[in-house]
């Protein structure tokens, strides 16, 4: 059985413990990122399986069509809106996903907002070139976290902000305001209040439609002037160009982001990028040792789990 592994732009997959639950299988691993659907029909046509990092690869009903014999696509972590359910069960593809885990999001997250409220990024460049202390931080004691998303990254970093002596401030789903107030946070009044008070402001709502460009023009245009936006979840929460015409006009005064509306990025003049107070780290929320050992530990088990059912048929 051909397996066949794209987007591992960052050499490390083979390099993974879990790796060896494929001996026996034929694996062709690509290190590059690719998205032109013709090159993706040539690497894919003689594939059993794929294994998907995350939402690194769209598969959709027009490459589906080019690939008969695939017969899995195995996701590392929830499968996303990258893949096409559909055209995959009417070409008789399963699709297996796995689960996540919120530690290594919400710890990255954490470490934004430090380094974004202390301006480390600015210190460290200033050091690294000869100058000592070149700018003035500003500590979270005493301020407000705002969390848009009471799951499981959002109650971890309502415990780290706690520990932080921060108030927390909920708003999402009347089941997130009312388990966050069951913790001993508080729940906004409006999303309107939920804005405007937030001294840091962190987005963790899963990319479906209902939340596609559900931040707005409007609801960052009502946050503080020294405020920090933090986004580690989805580009695709903020309403295009919004973000960028906040900062313009001063509200937010900083963002911190991990995600992308295109990943990845291989341009230095991209506008977040040369932003002067915005912080971006590649998404590097999922990308850590431990949690790719869980993701595609688990993900390379539903292949074997797969085809030795189909063995066995």
């Amino acid at each position: 059985m051909r397996v066949v592994i794209p987007e591992d732009y960052q050499r490390v997959v083979q390099s993974l413990d879990c790796f060896q639950l494929l001996e026996g299988f034929d694996v062709q691993v690509y290190h590059d990122h690719a998205s032109d659907p013709e090159v993706l029909a040539e690497r894919f046509a003689d594939a059993d399986a794929l294994v998907l990092t995350r939402e690194r690869t769209r598969i959709d009903a027009a490459l589906l069509q080019r690939l008969p014999k695939l017969k899995l696509l195995s996701q590392t972590g929830r499968a996303g809106p990258h893949i096409d359910l559909q055209a995959c069960r009417e070409r008789g593809v399963t699709v297996a996903e796995g689960t996540g885990s919120p530690i290594a999001a919400a710890e990255l997250t954490w470490a934004l907002i430090l380094n974004a409220r202390r301006q480390l990024r600015e210190a460290m460049n200033g050091l690294y070139a000869g100058k000592w202390q070149v700018n003035l931080g500003e500590r979270l004691y005493g301020q407000t976290l705002a969390i848009w998303g009471y799951g499981k990254i959002g109650q971890r970093l309502a415990r780290y902000a706690r520990a932080f002596d921060m108030r927390v401030l909920v708003w999402g789903s009347e089941a997130s305001r009312q388990a966050a107030v069951a913790d001993g946070h508080e729940a906004a009044a409006s999303r309107e209040a939920f804005f405007e008070q937030a001294d840091v402001l962190t987005l963790h709502l899963r990319l479906v439609p209902a939340t596609q460009h559900c931040v707005t023009a409007a609801d960052l245009a009502r946050m503080k002037p020294d405020a920090l936006l933090v986004n580690s979840s989805r580009a695709e929460l903020i309403a295009p160009g919004a973000l960028l015409d906040a900062l313009d006009h001063g509200r937010p005064g900083q963002a911190a982001l991990d995600v992308f509306e295109q990943e990845p990025i291989l341009h230095a003049d991209h506008p977040l990028l040369t932003y002067p107070r915005v912080l971006c780290t590649p998404h590097l929320g999922y990308v850590e040792r431990h949690s790719y050992e869980a993701y595609f530990g688990e993900a390379f088990a539903n292949v074997r789990a797969f085809f030795a059912d189909q063995r066995n048929d």
